[in-house]
């Protein structure tokens, strides 16, 4: 069970017994963890006017010290006691600046992702073995196909950012990825299938590459969009984890930083598939596109009747009405999760 506390934070938790703390529900636990969700400061008392004691990076574990939550001076900020698990070191940080890492938090985690250190280590060696930075591929099934995603981009007059405008510079920094013929992406195509040279394209790929291999081999990208909503019926989901891992280091080992997907649909009836993806992108420290969360407040999360194809709408993000639909929010949000670990790499001076 999922509890969220104040504005996305969410407690590592391993009992099912719920007790009050600060006025708000968290779980028994012996130990629970938070993570820094950016570099921060942790001070010897709750308020920013306190000093500071020590500073972390982005993805320090955070033990907290003291279950409840300390109020500032004002009575209006919220903040936790914790512990560096490495040191002695012990204050405050603000709740917001703290993520939970459990997997079963993933549904309240931000829908648009950041590019990691190590994931910046990934990119600089890529480019040094030649991928080519203005570039992405995307390896999924029948929710990634050109008909329906990211090709508009390339089409005039076939999208309008609306208020969004600003992410016309990471269509034109892309331009030529999102378009073009994708080897790894197929109608029926899972975890395993874009593993296995017999599930490729034989006019894009040569004889025993894998859709992987081939798809890496014609467009030699720095990012990678892996979204992959299907598996077999009555495979465990532990199968489909040990193929998405094998997904996710095919990518690494090539320098190339995967982007992982969430999935709007539940068809499997308890999120393990969701569930599973989190685990592993947090084990890789890859960016997490949460596209589950994005579609919550729509009608029917998104879905058709079906509950897991999608309701179609094209990419015209100043339109309110079209702005319900589901395929609509998939491209804005697959956009944004392209554009933030772009920027991420460019303010950093990565490339």
């Amino acid at each position: 069970m999922l509890q969220k506390l104040l504005s996305g934070l969410l407690i590592l938790v391993s009992s099912s017994q719920w007790i009050p703390v600060g006025g708000l529900l968290a779980q028994e636990a012996d130990v629970a963890i938070v993570f820094a969700a950016d570099t921060l400061n942790i001070r010897e008392c709750p308020g920013r006017e306190c000093s500071v004691v020590a500073s972390v990076s982005q993805g320090t574990e955070l033990i907290l010290a003291e279950p409840e939550i300390a109020q500032d001076m004002a009575n209006t900020n919220a903040w936790f006691k914790v512990a560096l698990s490495d040191s002695a070191i012990e204050g405050y940080v603000h709740s917001s600046l703290t993520t939970a890492y459990h997997p079963n938090s993933w549904q309240g985690m931000p829908v648009t992702p950041r590019i990691s250190a190590a994931m910046l280590d990934v990119y600089r060696r890529g480019l040094a073995m030649g991928n080519n930075p203005q570039a992405f591929s995307i390896v999924g099934d029948c929710q990634n196909v050109s008909a329906y995603f990211l090709s508009d981009f390339e089409k005039p007059l076939q999208y309008d950012l609306g208020e969004h405008e600003s992410l016309q510079e990471t269509i034109d920094f892309f331009y030529g990825s999102f378009a073009r013929d994708r080897a790894a992406v197929r109608g029926g195509y899972n975890v395993a299938a874009v593993l296995s040279p017999m599930w490729a394209d034989p006019e894009q790929c040569e004889k025993g590459e894998s859709p992987l291999a081939c798809e890496y081999r014609l467009q030699q990208p720095s990012f990678v969009l892996i979204s992959m909503e299907t598996w077999w019926e009555g495979q465990p989901v532990s199968t489909y984890e040990q193929y998405l891992r094998q997904v996710v280091e095919f990518w690494i080992d090539h320098g190339v930083v995967p982007i992982l997907a969430t999935k709007a649909d539940n068809v499997e009836g308890d999120h393990s598939i969701n569930t599973t993806i989190v685990r592993v992108a947090q084990d890789y420290d890859v960016p997490l596109w949460n596209f589950w969360r994005a579609v919550q407040p729509l009608p029917n999360h998104g879905l058709s009747d079906d509950e897991f194809h999608l309701t179609y709408g094209r990419p015209f993000f100043g339109d309110d009405g079209v702005m319900q639909t589901g395929w609509a929010l998939r491209n804005l949000t697959a956009l944004e999760a392209l554009d933030s670990v772009r920027r991420g790499t460019l303010e950093i001076g990565a490339s």
